[in-house]
């Protein structure tokens, strides 16, 4: 297909309208707002040719003026607490791909863990009418979502539980993935295992030390406190844990580092120490990215199921949004794995 510009007779550009989109691609009116809304009903083929002709002509919908004649703004905010955790740059794909695939625009917004600033975040995503939002927040956000669901929008809470709130949740499971990563050592013979979590009042962080506590209430090893370390999600928390656990009198021969941007701070700090991995301690790492694979040694990780949690929470959003779903506020939870490297040896 070959479509041009649209232009006046003095040669300047014509803003494009619809109806020139669908004469470029041969359709209605009315199938090319379909296609270019997402509907089901229209082919893939037909999408494709409506988007290149609006691609081509440089189409941009009037976004104002259909939300006002839909009650749809065709925007979805995703609400996230930073860009450093590897699972929430995954679900930004996730969630953007699906969006575009359906017709959505996506607007980011990070709040740091910030309950007021993300509270706020909320309010504003309200006032600029999105259709639904995700959030992984910090857990404490149940009446700003909870007044976004009143005003008939969709919300689903992510990786993150929300005591309080009436939205549904999609949550990893975690409990399970610490215990088979803190089990996996404790079959490897290690007794004196590390922890760094994150904090109690965070889904993961509740979690992921309840698992490392049931593995080893499983084995019939005690819980040493003095080599558990648990702080905020950062990689400054990460270096000064693991400085402080390798400092101790009385050595650990394994870590199980639950709180995933501790390893951004854990990792380089081992190196720094000429600490061998996993020679002189065995390493288990919570949430999988790309570069502990290429880890000289590759890390041990428990894979929390990043895509899967996005597509998930994604399917919910859409069932509001689309099919005018209820929320039930049930939690889902998607499987955990341990995937297997050579970050751990045999005490």
């Amino acid at each position: 297909m070959s479509v041009r510009g649209v232009y006046r007779e003095n040669g300047e550009p014509m803003a494009v309208t619809l109806i020139d989109v669908a004469s470029a691609a041969g359709v209605s009116r009315s199938t090319a707002s379909r296609a270019l809304s997402g509907s089901s009903l229209i082919s893939p083929e037909t999408r494709a040719a409506v988007e290149d002709a609006a691609r081509v002509l440089g189409y941009r919908p009037n976004r104002a003026a259909s939300a006002l004649r839909s009650n749809r703004s065709h925007l979805v905010g995703l609400v996230m607490n930073n860009l450093l955790n590897a699972t929430f740059h995954t679900v930004a794909e996730v969630v953007q791909k699906r969006a575009a695939a359906s017709g959505f625009q996506v607007l980011l917004c990070i709040t740091d863990a910030d309950p007021a600033r993300e509270d706020d975040v909320l309010a504003m995503l309200g006032e600029h009418g999105v259709d639904g939002t995700i959030v992984i927040g910090s857990g404490r956000s149940a009446s700003a979502s909870n007044a976004l669901l009143a005003q008939g929008r969709a919300v689903v809470n992510l990786i993150r539980s929300v005591k309080g709130s009436s939205a549904s949740t999609v949550l990893a499971d975690d409990v399970t993935g610490a215990r088979d990563a803190t089990a996996h050592l404790i079959e490897l013979g290690h007794r004196r295992i590390g922890y760094i979590g994150g904090n109690e009042d965070a889904t993961s962080g509740r979690e992921r030390y309840e698992g490392y506590r049931l593995a080893l209430v499983d084995a019939g090893i005690p819980v040493d406190d003095t080599i558990v370390r648990k702080g905020p999600f950062t990689t400054e928390f990460g270096a000064d844990a693991i400085n402080s656990l390798l400092d101790a009198p009385e050595a650990m021969t394994a870590l199980y580092a639950a709180n995933h941007e501790a390893v951004f701070g854990i990792l380089p700090t081992l190196v720094g120490r000429g600490v061998s991995v996993p020679d002189e301690l065995s390493l288990i790492c919570h949430e999988d990215m790309p570069w502990l694979a290429m880890w000289q040694p590759a890390i041990t990780v428990v894979d929390n199921g990043a895509a899967q949690l996005a597509n998930v929470a994604m399917d919910l959003l859409f069932q509001q949004i689309k099919d005018s779903v209820e929320p039930d506020g049930r939690t889902y939870r998607i499987g955990a794995r341990l995937v297997e490297r050579a970050s751990c040896a045999a005490l």
